[in-house]
């Protein structure tokens, strides 16, 4: 028997087990999280005899006669100062590492009533959080240390909730205190647990998979293999080339193939059954990179070769521009695979519904998911239910299915419902990461710096699979030659099929690659012609009414000069400093999907109990849409936030509004948002809300636009462009000061969201820039959690946001979406600023031999 005080109260158990399933399975404790059950994340921290720990890598013996406590056991006063102090700051945004932050402050306070910045940053050091940057996490604690120090009175707050003010995020108090319900929080009276039999190697021929032991253990109650599938095998966003299950006599394609599923009663029987399916493997030699699967007699990966996509932009003469410019730059770039990280592991429950099937999940689209389930279960629309729990993070990487249909499968033939849940370790094998990438670019000018023309070769390893790999690259192509105003461009891109796992979507969506090698170009370009950096931006920058390199005429919301102008005396002041180095970088990066794609973005709002009801599938991943959405409804309506409730994605009640992705849900559901609320505010009109009790408003939204290649003088790509100029500041021993990031957003709808925005993607930049990187050995990854170099509190500079807003456009109220531009200057602005460190231009990330890197990038 183990006795321990658990949240002030006596707990007996005589099993000794892992402490977090403890925890979360039988004392229901749902902030305490599971993030990477390997002791690296922090989204588990507790306080043990008044240390914190980690929750995963304890036992019930380690903790025998111990006193534990979790965020749950904070006292009353404790948690409305926590909660406050965490909206107030604007700490919150995915949510799901908060908890364990709070626990980390807790302890903090606790032996130190008065920290200072370096306190707090050491007290969570151990806490990692890949959306905010930690900036507002960091002054929440500050915050909150103060209130219980001084024993101040929280303060009321008197909030409007309209466009343009520091509102307190909608979700805020609950992801902070831990009772936001994310998939895996969630329980189902007589639910199972599921999980997939993974390929053994990354390419093999599949010649035998014997269920039979597995189906004979006790408490196994399903296990299934491609024959099980009733309707379509192949899933995937674009191109169906991703099978469900890989079948006996076919090949696999990458290490994150799944075999057999098996359904047990227990996560024991679980692990039990998928070790018992024997399976024959005929190991063949797989193709590492675009390189050998483009050499003649490759493996063929897919029936159709290797090659995923091509992509030609071609204006004006670029070869000829360049041959008669004065200054010539051409450099070869490459960049890494990277992983997302996101604090919260894929996970999904299906449960039988009639002849249906009802699937919680936490991706970025409710409707993708539906439509894959529907088709890889053979069902009609109206058989498949999709809701959305809390999503702890995406950037990208829950745009794919990963878990959902897996679970739907299993549920669907178990007549029960099942979790599956991915561990760290599956997760960071199975999931879409960010497309490496090898690239050309050569960029010319005349004597005075005036950009004349720019040729650029793009070579994207999509992986086993195709799942966003053509419009990233894409998106790579159709900003690979900057926000600048010249013509001549030609660019060439391919994505190429290898058995790494696949490239997808990824914050930035091509243009963190694209971009590094075009403004680490041009930085050069400029110490030839003998003017700086800033400058050479300032003469090319593209202006309101000119024409951008892919033919599409800059709106009169353009505001790139004005992110110049905002950072040129912080500029100069550190280029003539004597022990201070800056790199400078901007970039473009589109709202909505473009390339003549259609893009709707589609709210409803219904009037239940006197409150309106927003009504949207737009996906919540941290950005917070659903804020957005309160503000914009406020604003139209004069309606009090306090009468708004914004309900989950739901496919039964919330109408298709698209994939959150390429920044467009600010844009586009925020725009149906206004269309629909200015229905509802005519129908207010002599009435209150309770007079229209259960009505019903729809609006919609939609933009066209011209595809890729388009033959028009001036096609239009997408619906608006962000710009950004961002500076980083190296001290004399090489190490991060400083980062002033500028960014022309059209018009912040919450600025401290915004804010939020920049930082996280600022510290999200800067990782990918110095620390992060996902090595593969013979296709397979090398890296945990706690390897992948993600940046910890300690390692982020002051960061200086900067936020430009002239857009007068009605359209959303002039907003463009900032979620994925934030992060596409800062690693070139960082190559620059190592550049003037030390005089070597590194043309690979992550950057080599600097204060954060000693080794030689990892071969893939």
């Amino acid at each position: 028997m183990y006795t321990f005080i658990l949240n002030n109260r006596e707990i007996k158990t005589e099993a000794d087990m892992n402490l977090l399933e403890f925890l979360r399975e039988k004392q229901n404790l749902t902030s305490v999280k599971n993030g990477c059950s390997e002791g690296a994340c922090g989204a588990c921290t507790i306080i043990v005899n008044g240390r914190t720990m980690r929750a995963c890598v304890l036992t019930i013996a380690r903790i025998q006669g111990k006193s534990i406590l979790t965020l749950e056991g904070l006292s009353k006063r404790e948690k409305e100062v926590f909660a406050y102090s965490f909206a107030e700051a604007g700490a919150v945004q995915c949510g799901f590492c908060i908890p364990g932050m709070v626990v980390s402050a807790k302890a903090l306070i606790d032996k130190n009533s008065s920290p200072t910045s370096k306190d707090v940053k050491a007290a969570i050091r151990g806490n990692i959080c890949r959306c905010t940057g930690y900036v507002k996490i960091e002054k929440a604690v500050l915050m909150a240390a103060e209130i219980l120090r001084e024993n101040k009175d929280i303060p009321k707050e008197d909030e409007s909730g309209i466009v343009g003010e520091r509102f307190h995020r909608i979700d805020a108090f609950k992801k902070t205190l831990g009772i936001a319900e994310y998939t895996d929080d969630i329980k189902v009276d007589g639910m199972l647990y599921g999980s997939a039999l993974r390929t053994k190697y990354p390419r093999a021929l599949i010649k035998k998979i014997d269920i039979s032991k597995a189906l004979a253990h006790p408490d196994v109650e399903v296990v299934l293999t491609a024959k099980d599938i009733p309707g379509k095998r192949y899933i995937g966003h674009l191109v169906q080339d991703w099978p469900a299950l890989i079948d006996i006599g076919e090949e696999t394609r990458y290490i994150g193939d799944a075999i057999a599923l098996v359904a047990a009663r227990t996560k024991a029987a679980l692990k039990e059954g998928l070790e018992l399916i024997e399976v024959d493997y005929e190991e063949l030699i797989p193709v590492t990179s675009p390189e050998e699967a483009l050499r003649e007699g490759a493996p063929k990966i897919h029936e159709n070769g290797n090659i995923l996509d091509e992509e030609v932009l071609k204006r004006g003469n670029a070869e000829e521009a360049i041959k008669n410019s004065k200054y010539v730059v051409t450099y070869r770039y490459s960049t890494p695979f990277t992983e997302h990280a996101f604090l919260e592991p894929e996970c999904a429950i299906g449960v039988p519904d009639g002849d249906g099937i009802f699937v919680y999940t936490g991706g970025q689209s409710v409707y993708d998911e539906k439509r894959e389930i529907m088709n890889l279960l053979g069902l009609e629309k109206d058989k498949v239910r999709i809701k959305s729990a809390y999503v702890g993070g995406g950037f990208g990487g829950k745009e794919d299915m990963s878990v959902q249909h897996h679970a739907a499968l299993l549920a669907y033939k178990a007549k029960k419902p099942v979790k599956v849940t991915l561990s760290r370790k599956e997760s960071i094998k199975v999931h879409p990461k960010r497309h490496a990438m090898e690239m050309k670019f050569t960029l010319a000018c005349d004597e005075n710096g005036k950009l004349t023309g720019m040729k650029a070769t793009i070579i994207s390893d999509s992986g086993a699979y195709a799942s966003l790999g053509g419009p990233v690259l894409q998106r790579a192509c159709t900003h690979a030659a900057g926000p600048y105003n010249y013509e001549n461009v030609d660019i060439v891109g391919r994505s190429i099929y290898t058995n790494n796992p696949p490239g997808g979507a990824f914050r930035g969506f091509g243009v963190t690659q694209s971009a590094f090698a075009i403004e680490s170009n041009l930085n050069e370009l400029a110490r030839k012609v003998g003017i700086s950096p800033w400058k050479i931006r300032y003469i090319n920058a593209i202006e309101p009414g000119q024409v951008l390199p892919n033919g599409q005429i800059a709106d009169d919301g353009t505001a790139f000069k004005e992110t110049l102008m905002a950072v040129k005396e912080e500029y100069y002041k550190y280029v003539n400093s004597t022990n201070e180095y800056v790199g400078i970088a901007s970039a473009m990066k589109n709202s909505g999907v473009g390339v003549g794609v259609p893009d709707i973005g589609r709210c409803r709002l219904t009037i239940l109990d006197g409150k309106v009801h927003i009504r949207s599938s737009a996906a919540c991943i941290g950005q917070g849409i659903g804020t957005v959405e309160t503000q914009i409804l406020c604003k139209a309506t004069g309606i009090s936030p306090e009468l708004v409730v914004v309900d989950q994605p739901d496919t039964d009640i919330t109408p298709d509004s698209g994939t959150t992705t390429a920044s467009r849900q600010t844009v586009f559901t925020g725009e149906a948002v206004h269309i629909v609320s200015k229905k509802l505010k005519s129908a207010l009109k002599g009435k209150n809300l309770e007079d229209l009790e259960g009505r019903d408003f729809y609006g919609e939204y939609s933009f066209k636009t011209d595809p890729i290649g388009s033959t028009k003088p001036n096609p239009v790509s997408h619906i608006a462009y962000g710009f950004a100029t961002q500076l980083v500041v190296l001290d004399e021993k090489g190490l991060l000061k400083k980062v002033i990031a500028s960014h022309d957003i059209g018009r912040a709808i919450n600025p401290t969201t915004v804010e939020g925005q920049i930082e996280g993607g600022v510290v999200m930049g800067l990782g990918y820039a110095l620390t992060e990187d996902y090595p593969l050995k013979k296709c397979i990854p090398a890296a945990k959690f706690g390897t992948l170099g993600l940046f910890r509190s300690v390692n982020v500079p002051e960061i200086q946001s900067v936020i430009i807003g002239k857009n007068t456009s009605d359209l959303a109220y002039g907003a463009k979406g900032v979620g994925e531009i934030v992060c596409v200057p800062t690693a070139p602005a960082v190559q620059q600023a190592y550049y003037e460190f030390d005089g070597i231009f590194r043309t690979k990330l992550p950057l080599d031999n600097t204060a954060y890197r000693k080794s030689k990038n990892a071969r893939r």
